[in-house]
């Protein structure tokens, strides 16, 4: 992409109203646009870091023999009334209704609705198990939208429904998703910092488990033991919970964490609710048993902003980055600005996906500034000089060095960006 092409722009500010780092870096590197308290558009930079978040995320549920669907955001209140959780207070409902006056729910969650949808698939153990995804805009009336990406009232997130014959087998697959989730965490760059955080189910159940990023700008407390990677939420740091997990309250030290993920073991409550059942090998009717697995795509990648940046932006890992490399032209004369356009197809042809800073009205230091910002982590520059040596600029974002190579050596040392 020529950065000439790109219809957006850096920017000096953000809404007086934004007080996030995430959100104020994304809004000022282009990557979001703010169209009011917790609701934000993905301009095209953003988009791509989205995407990208994805199909991380689908890799690692495809590889476990999980199903993706996409399901209806429009909810009948029928449906949810089987198992009392239509109300206008049940976890920020955004309600609506039909020019006739039927009432109608713009869905949060969908362990209700994909239960219905597998009474046509489900009649025998030898339908289950069943694991099933959706990656999806929700809506959630939050009172306190004011974390950039990380609290929103319409975000992405992916949601995931487990169905077993057994609690024994649901417990088995619950423990896959832990190292699943951590697997996710590491390759979106947060894996040293994320921690397997025991805390309360909320509306689905006792007990459940978070995954908690460690940063100044997380909501919530958690204590953390570093060595066994595992963390308490504050709201359930009792004496019990201690002895139960066997740790030493010595031992844990409390952090400010970003909540970046969570799961839970349902029983058989939303499916019996509306009327999920199957055939046991001992030829009773029962009901499978469900676990729900949650991850904010947007609120991971204003977590990674969060942790990552520095005082002068952005600092992307490479896995989730816009585009592998920034290739920045110093260069104002056509046979030399020829050249860095044959760099730069270069570059496509091996596969390197490139953002190509062309423009010729702005000068080295304003385009090193919004590079910084933009957080690309690996910025290639050319310039008459290097030119003149066969030669480009070769400086990492989150490092000060800054070496020298020729076009193809660059290329032989960056191979694993194909990957």
């Amino acid at each position: 992409m020529r950065q000439t092409h790109l219809f957006t722009k850096t920017r000096k500010d953000t809404p007086k109203d934004e007080i996030s780092k995430n959100a104020d870096l994304l809004i000022r590197a282009g990557y979001i646009h703010k169209e009011m308290a917790g609701v934000y558009t993905l301009l095209p930079l953003g988009l791509r870091v989205m995407n990208k978040i994805e199909g991380i995320i689908r890799e690692e549920l495809d590889a476990v023999g999980c199903q993706e669907v996409e399901m209806t955001t429009l909810q009948d209140p029928e449906l949810w009334r089987k198992t009392n959780r239509w109300t206008d207070t049940v976890d920020n409902w955004f309600t609506t209704e039909l020019t006739n006056g039927t009432p109608l729910g713009l869905a949060l969650t969908h362990e209700e609705a994909l239960a219905n949808i597998l009474k046509n698939y489900i009649t025998s153990y030898r339908d289950l198990p069943q694991y099933i995804y959706q990656i999806q805009t929700k809506f959630r009336n939050e009172l306190r939208a004011k974390s950039g990406m990380m609290r929103g009232r319409e975000f992405l997130m992916k949601d995931l429904y487990s169905f077993n014959a057994t609690e024994e087998e649901r417990a088995v697959f619950y423990d896959l998703m832990k190292e699943v989730y951590m697997k996710i965490y590491e390759r979106v760059g947060l894996g040293d910092v994320t921690f397997l955080t025991f805390a309360s189910g909320g509306i689905f159940s006792q007990f459940s488990h978070e995954f908690q990023t460690i940063s100044s700008a997380g909501e919530d407390t958690i204590y953390v033991h570093p060595e066994k990677k595992l963390a308490i939420n504050q709201e359930v740091f009792t004496d019990e919970v201690i002895s139960m997990l066997n740790l030493d309250k010595d031992e844990l030290v409390p952090e400010r964490a970003i909540e970046v993920g969570n799961i839970f073991p349902l029983g058989t409550k939303y499916a019996e609710g509306v009327g999920l059942m199957f055939t046991a090998e001992d030829g009773t009717r029962q009901a499978p048993v469900m676990g729900s697995y949650g991850i904010g795509v947007g609120r991971i990648m204003g977590t990674v902003v969060e942790v990552h940046a520095d005082e002068r932006g952005i600092v992307w890992p490479q896995a989730i980055s816009p585009y592998h490399v920034h290739l920045i032209s110093l260069c104002q004369e056509h046979t030399d600005v020829a050249q860095v356009d044959a760099i730069y197809e270069k570059l496509k042809v091996a596969g390197i996906e490139v953002l190509y800073d062309d423009r010729l009205d702005i000068r080295a230091g304003a385009k090193f500034a919004d590079a910084d910002l933009m957080g690309i982590p690996i910025r290639l520059v050319v310039s008459p000089r290097t030119l003149s040596a066969g030669q480009i600029e070769v400086k990492y974002r989150a490092a000060e060095e800054v070496t020298e190579m020729n076009i193809d050596q660059f290329l032989a040392a960056q191979s694993s960006l194909l990957c």
